[in-house]
């Protein structure tokens, strides 16, 4: 086994350029102890249109240019949960936080979803939290009008023990699994969920004999050992402030309180063609793939639906440890951000980007931004040989900084594919926006000069106690020129410009 690990890193460190280009070679500058915020590079190269934003801390989202001025802006009442998405009509969709929201004290929070016209007007939001369940990080439009979006839910500690959880690795506020639902928009201010998905009912335990869930996790590639992974480190004080500062989690709120949500799923996609969702699992180092064709009681199942797996995981890949196919050593993913497909018409269509926080585990210090190639079969399954992990053995391409500890990004963060082929990159937690060609060489970039005014509950503003904090952004969008929601648009740099803020002293 620890020929096959050291294999797999060598075949890695060799392997994870693009077949068609060369790992980049490009470094990443180190920023100043006080950087200029704002535009920093526009060379030739970068892709037309436009880059859509909204810092962490803040109740604005942005549309620059490539010149870094702002074109136009929306204004709520709340800061993000994680992402926007910008619709064909001009309207734009997002997943708020529910600042008066203490159940749930976590990274992430959300607990509204709300469409925005393009002149600012609420057009519809939709209310999901209660002391039983709440939606966090991310959510993803369907073609039928609908939106799926994730959520956790609360499982007691005697429910954790009774699906065969280990009790020395059972909290005690219990576990926080996460589920994805479906909800139908009732406007102005409801919504049906017409569709659920539960990780909950897909378990398997080698633990507790006796158990409904008791089966050898390697024999079930599609069901989630409850008791996978080493145990969750402590947040440590440094991390926590920094939490605390973005808005992230409450400025009450202690390392236990984090400790619930084992799984911590930040990402969410949709395939239309495919109709099948990807997930980010990062506590596990882990992306999933789940079937969207089923019924939610075919969802609840292990047969059935389009695939005929129900609800069972098709696909995963990052850390084939989780399900007993791999040594812990061979781990890519760590902390990763951001799963989603690249877009039909795309160079790289149909693979999957991946913001890789920590690569190769928790406790490294550099990110990458990953393209895989998964074994996609004809019948919309993915190709999976006895007692071994999903293909492929390494990415198909990766942008890494040189030296690469000087890029690294530990939480928030993502990747889009734009249609010159390029990638744009979101390092979040720096409010960091650049793009990079296939060959890795930095053609754009852009340091968020933006940072929060909204207040807490007490009327107080949030606490940003690191001076890269208030900038934070949780991801961004290339928005090319020809995007539909741009048609007849006046998108000229607004006068005056936003008021920026200035980086603080070290």
């Amino acid at each position: 086994m620890k020929a096959a690990a050291a294999l797999f890193a060598s075949l890695l460190a060799a392997a994870c350029g693009d077949s068609r280009e060369p790992a980049a070679k490009n470094p990443a500058p180190t920023p100043a102890p006080a950087p200029v915020r704002g535009l920093v590079r526009n060379s030739g190269g970068v892709s037309p249109g436009f880059v859509l934003f909204s810092p962490l801390a803040s109740n604005k989202i942005y549309l620059i240019d490539n010149r870094g001025r702002v074109v136009h802006l929306w204004q709520t009442l709340t800061s993000p949960a994680g992402d926007q998405v910008l619709q064909d009509d001009g309207s734009l969709l997002r997943v708020g936080r529910d600042l008066d929201f203490e159940h749930f004290r976590t990274g992430g929070v959300g607990g509204w979803l709300e469409r925005l016209a393009w002149d600012g007007e609420e057009l519809w939001a939709w209310q999901f939290a209660s002391e039983r369940a709440v939606l966090h990080h991310d959510f993803e439009p369907l073609p039928n009008g609908n939106v799926l979006a994730l959520a956790w839910e609360v499982k007691s500690p005697e429910e954790a023990a009774h699906a065969g959880r280990r009790v020395d690795r059972i909290p005690r506020q219990g576990l926080w699994p996460d589920w994805v639902l479906e909800v139908k928009p009732e406007a102005p201010r409801g919504g049906e969920i017409v569709w659920e998905w539960h990780v909950w009912d897909h378990l398997v335990q080698n633990v507790d004999a006796t158990g409904e869930t008791f089966g050898e996790p390697r024999d079930h590639p599609g069901k989630l050992d409850l008791n996978a992974g080493a145990p969750k480190p402590a947040v440590g004080e440094q991390e926590l402030a920094q939490l605390k500062a973005l808005g992230y989690v409450p400025d009450d709120a202690k390392p236990e309180d984090l400790e619930p949500d084992f799984l911590h799923v930040n990402a969410l996609d949709h395939h239309a063609g495919l109709d099948q969702i990807a997930l980010s699992v990062p506590n596990l180092g882990e992306i999933w793939i789940l079937d969207h064709g089923t019924t939610t009681a075919q969802a609840q199942a292990s047969a059935g639906g389009k695939r005929g797996r129900g609800g069972e995981i098709l696909y995963r890949w990052g850390n084939a440890s989780s399900y007993g196919r791999a040594p812990a050593s061979a781990q890519v993913f760590g902390s990763q951000h951001d799963v989603r497909w690249i877009r039909e018409g795309l160079p790289g269509a149909g693979n999957l980007l991946v913001f890789n926080n920590s690569v190769g585990g928790h406790e490294a210090k550099w990110s990458s931004v990953d393209e895989l190639e998964p074994p996609l079969l004809a019948n919309g399954l993915y190709a999976l040989a006895a007692g071994e992990p999903f293909a492929p053995s390494v990415p198909k391409w990766r942008y890494a900084a040189e030296p690469r500890e000087s890029f690294f990004a530990d939480f928030i963060s993502g990747a889009q594919r734009t249609a010159n082929g390029n990638t744009l990159i979101c390092s979040g937690p720096h409010g960091r926006l650049f793009e990079v060609t296939p060959r890795g060489e930095i053609v754009w970039e852009y340091l968020n000069p933006f940072a929060g005014s909204v207040r807490l509950k007490d009327g107080s503003p949030p606490q940003h106690g690191l001076d890269d904090a208030p900038y934070a952004v949780f991801r961004a969008a290339r928005i090319p020129p020809d995007h539909p929601a741009l048609r007849g648009r006046a998108l000229a740099p607004l006068d005056p410009q936003p008021e920026i803020a200035p980086p603080k002293p070290r």
